[in-house]
């Protein structure tokens, strides 16, 4: 029984640390010097901008006016008020920027809103569909350099999504920063100079017509991002990241507001991992399809936070172990992962976080882990498997 015991433990400790070894490669890769990416964008396909929003009358006339002064002739701008109660509609038309309205109870979430915007763009196909949420920024030539890449590749491209602290935020907004910095920037980086595919990330996302058209939106997932990257993916499109292009937005204000967004982001990633990773990775192995096994892998990385936490306890676990069994092999394993993990942190907050995070205040993250610790339990006593919009600081 110890023997078996001490077997297990080491294939714990060994499935746990994959998810470590590839933020590792992921950030060791994004540190390289490359040249960066030419992307033509004297001539362009025709676009349509669709945005989704729901209740979103605060902040859609800013983002319209920044997708707007992008456009080309030929363009087009379409919002989907997705059952809103509040002024979206009239605010959206007052911009500029032409809205269909849906009212639909049962089936709620972003998915309903893009597939009704889908049906109604199908009148008139563009050739490159663009996706913005009603609550972003893009920076200049993001719309040219979305479309052009997108059309030559005949490939999904996601732009760099930055999600930002309002200023004079506490120090828990700023380590999210950092965080979000992590997974949206640096990770796809990385596998961007390994030559392999990026997750979709909700906004910033840009389709050939001739891939989108036909593709599966409407559904509920909280994760509806990851899940179409990967249906792309599974049709030998798999998603590119594209940095030069960035699309901005900002933490909510209130902690109820940030809890409420990040539950459903992260629950829908965690789901996202248990249903889907293993599946995903046995077809990509079949296949020998390099670009499915690196989503596959990306997809298995939980949250830094949760791999903190999962990382430091089976460090515990097996310091324990070797005290009580002398296990010298699992207390090996989880060093090196521990140090792994630590070593990636520190490598992607000196190249890419220096200026949300102080070095001091790098260290001080372990109170922002165990801050979401009910976040991740919650996982697994009262998951949450609805669309629900966090509150915005004017709600």
């Amino acid at each position: 029984m110890v023997s078996l015991l001490h077997i297990a433990l080491i294939i714990v400790l060994a499935l746990a640390a994959l998810p470590v070894a590839v933020l590792l490669t992921q950030t060791l890769a994004a540190l390289k010097q490359t040249r960066v990416m030419s992307i033509t964008t004297h001539w362009r396909p025709s676009v349509a901008v669709l945005v989704p929003a729901h209740n979103e009358a605060q902040g859609i006339a800013a983002t319209i006016a920044s997708i707007r002064e992008q456009l080309r002739d030929g363009d087009r701008i379409l919002v989907v008020a997705d059952n809103c109660s509040d002024d979206t509609v009239a605010v959206a038309l007052a911009a500029g920027a032409p809205v269909l309205e849906r009212s639909n109870l049962e089936q709620r979430g972003k998915g309903y809103a893009l597939d009704y915007g889908m049906q109604q763009l199908a009148h008139s196909p563009p050739e490159v569909v663009i996706m913005i949420d009603a609550d972003c920024r893009l920076l200049e030539g993001t719309v040219d350099r979305l479309a052009c890449l997108a059309m030559t590749a005949q490939r999904p491209v996601q732009a760099l999504d930055l999600m930002q602290a309002k200023k004079n935020s506490g120090l828990k907004m700023r380590i999210a920063e950092f965080a979000w910095i992590v997974k949206n920037h640096v990770r796809p980086l990385g596998f961007l100079r390994l030559g392999l595919p990026c997750q979709l990330m909700g906004t910033g996302m840009a389709f050939p017509w001739s891939l989108i058209h036909q593709a599966s939106l409407a559904n509920g997932n909280l994760a509806e991002d990851m899940q179409l990257g990967i249906e792309m993916a599974r049709k030998n499109a798999a998603p590119i990241f594209c940095p030069e292009a960035c699309v901005i937005s900002y933490f909510p204000v209130g902690e109820e507001a940030v809890r409420m967004q990040r539950t459903r982001w992260e629950h829908g990633h965690m789901s996202m991992i248990l249903h889907d990773g293993l599946p995903l990775l046995i077809q990509g192995l079949r296949r020998g399809d390099r670009m499915l096994i690196a989503l596959a892998l990306d997809m298995c990385v939980p949250p830094v936070a949760l791999l903190t936490l999962l990382t430091f306890a089976l460090f515990i676990v097996a310091a324990a172990a070797y005290f009580m069994f002398a296990w010298i092999a699992p207390l090996i394993l989880a060093a090196c992962s521990l140090s792994g993990l630590m070593l990636a942190v520190l490598l992607a907050w000196r190249r890419f976080g220096r200026h949300v995070l102080s070095l001091k205040d790098l260290f001080s993250t372990v109170t922002y882990v165990f801050w979401k610790l009910p976040l991740y339990l919650k996982f697994f006593v009262s998951r949450q498997v609805e669309w629900v919009r966090a509150k915005r600081d004017a709600d």
